[in-house]
């Protein structure tokens, strides 16, 4: 399958380099993000969650307007709407949007980021609701008939959408998590497995065990992996921009009053941490500095080097069965640019040729 490469957008400037700018939604920045990504040749744009930040879902809804061909991943975390009508919004807002929708569905990774929004249940729980929550979405999209629906976290009588989504049988599934109930959830719903940026062994495994819970069903899965790449003309001087994120990641920290980042509860942040051992470099390019600064938070591992050298570290993840990638910068909307001037279309290109000659 060809690649393909997914970006993120956020409706104010921030990142680890950047304390955050201008207003909580900056609608210029936004609509400027949105339209870089996809002159960049990106295939999909994230647009993702947090317990404190402006709605994902709408901000969706604004970008796909002010873009024609981009699509779009939406994160959307199970709990907080009712499964019956978060289906309805999903159908609609494919629709709206041409058929370009995806989402990815987290259960939560952070005790503290559910708890502000009132969810108060345990890892394994919040995993076994996602179950049930997918479970219903599913049937609300597909059912032609009123049903009713018993479960542990849920109830309804004669549960049913007028709409549906454009694309069918439904909006692409996207799904992480590296614990056991994780796999299993993935297993039986996702349609793209979304790990952070691993080694490529760790990816090897991982990819491994979740085709084997894929199989229980009778189901097959694609696979994501997550990276910031950190691109200079050499790579001498990648490595010198790679320090400079660290030493300005740190500096940052310094003035909130922050130290090095306590690991988040998930088994997903372990791993990244893990990826490179006692040291910050795996794999020749991956590299865990910032990740292990912050505590694994979010896709915080790299890849460094030139645009061609990262490419090739890119196809290789490729061969070992990811078929997708989400790239993001650490200066976010420069780097998206940057990224489709020779990363984007040099990976298409080698993985291309390793098809061609299979």
């Amino acid at each position: 399958m060809s690649v393909e490469f997914i970006g993120m957008i956020q409706p104010q400037k921030v990142s680890e380099t950047h304390l955050a700018q201008g207003p909580a939604l900056d609608i210029d920045y936004l609509r400027q993000f949105a339209q870089a990504h996809e002159a960049a040749g990106f295939d999909r744009i994230l647009v993702p969650y947090h317990s404190t930040s402006p709605d994902a879902m709408l901000t969706v809804a604004y970008a796909a307007s002010v873009t024609t061909r981009v699509h779009f991943m939406l994160a959307h975390r199970p709990g907080f709407v009712a499964p019956t009508l978060a289906a309805r919004q999903l159908a609609t807002l494919d629709q709206l949007s041409g058929g370009r929708l995806a989402v990815h569905f987290i259960s939560g990774g952070s005790d503290t980021e559910q708890r502000r929004d009132g969810d108060f249940l345990a890892h394994d729980e919040r995993y076994a609701r996602t179950d049930e929550y997918l479970q219903i979405l599913r049937r609300v999209w597909t059912e032609t008939a009123p049903f009713d629906h018993e479960g542990r976290f849920y109830r309804f009588e004669k549960a049913f959408s007028e709409i549906k989504p454009k694309q069918s049988p439904y909006v692409p599934i996207y799904f992480g998590g590296a614990s056991a109930p994780a796999l299993e959830v993935a297993g039986k719903h996702a349609d793209v497995y979304a790990l952070w940026g691993e080694s490529k062994q760790q990816v090897l495994e991982q990819v491994t065990r979740v085709r084997a819970e894929a199989a229980k069903h009778g189901r097959s899965v694609r696979f994501s992996v997550s990276f910031r790449p950190v691109l200079a003309a050499t790579e001498a001087a990648a490595w010198e921009r790679a320090e400079h994120i660290l030493a300005e990641t740190r500096r940052l920290r310094e003035t909130q009053g922050l130290g090095t980042g306590a690991p988040l509860e998930s088994e997903g942040a372990r791993r990244l941490l893990a990826a490179s051992g006692s040291g910050v470099r795996a794999d020749e390019r991956l590299w865990t500095a910032v990740a292990k600064e912050i505590g694994g938070r979010s896709n915080s591992t790299a890849l460094v080097g030139t645009p061609s050298q990262v490419a090739q570290t890119l196809a290789e993840y490729h061969e070992l069965g990811v078929t997708t990638f989400l790239i993001r910068g650490f200066d976010p909307l420069e780097d998206a640019v940057d990224y489709g001037r020779e990363l984007i279309p040099a990976t298409r290109e080698l993985t291309s040729r390793v098809r061609h000659a299979a």
